[in-house]
């Protein structure tokens, strides 16, 4: 939502993708972004419909900032993280309200990173940031297409570093990555980004 204050240029989203090593890779991304971050975090992480997840409890112990798995209706606050939920993909609309769908999987996967990135293009334009981690597969690479053609900023951890190259590599493959980045790097050029615009 935005404020009195904010200017229509200002980033109001960030979203971010893993898979395999994704859990150390957002551990380290969310600790770093910090407590005061000023947008929301939304995440899809592919996670095993089978089991019940923790992955919120697990990343609220590595990150000061508030994680929970995202909820049909609500509206994205800023500094809070908005985790997808097993086997539902997680979407936004120009007004922060989160849906999730049980529509078909996208490359044999729900949630899709590249249905997120869409939306969040859709909705957010150049406001937006993707940020794709370490996984497996190219699931991201056709969303951050979107982001980068709405004038959003794109950024991948550097495949070279990552644990599993599938995902980032794919990203950097499309030619739409801004900024590639070994995994420590991530937070600090996206606060610097999101800090910036609000000067």
């Amino acid at each position: 939502m935005t404020t009195p204050e904010q200017r229509v240029d200002d980033y109001a989203v960030v979203a971010v993708a893993s898979s395999a090593g994704g859990i150390h890779g957002l551990g380290v991304l969310l600790r770093d972004l910090g407590p005061d971050f000023p947008v929301p975090v939304l995440v899809v992480q592919h996670l095993d419909p089978r089991h019940r997840t923790v992955i919120a409890e697990v990343l609220a112990r590595r990150t000061s900032m508030p994680v929970k798995l995202a909820e049909h209706g609500e509206v994205a606050r800023s500094g809070t993280v908005y985790v997808a939920p097993p086997d539902r993909h997680l979407l936004v609309g120009t007004d922060g309200v989160l849906t999730l769908s049980s529509s078909e999987l996208v490359h044999f996967l729900r949630p899709s990173a590249d249905l997120l990135f869409e939306s969040v293009a859709g909705a957010y334009g150049a406001r937006a940031i993707a940020c794709v981690l370490t996984g497996t597969g190219s699931d991201g690479a056709m969303g951050v297409d979107a982001v980068k053609s709405r004038g959003g900023t794109v950024i991948a951890q550097d495949p070279q570093t990552a644990e599993f190259k599938g995902m980032p590599g794919a990203a950097v493959g499309t030619g739409a990555v801004d900024f590639v980045l070994p995994l420590e790097e991530i937070a600090e050029v996206v606060r610097g980004l999101v800090e910036t615009k609000r000067y």
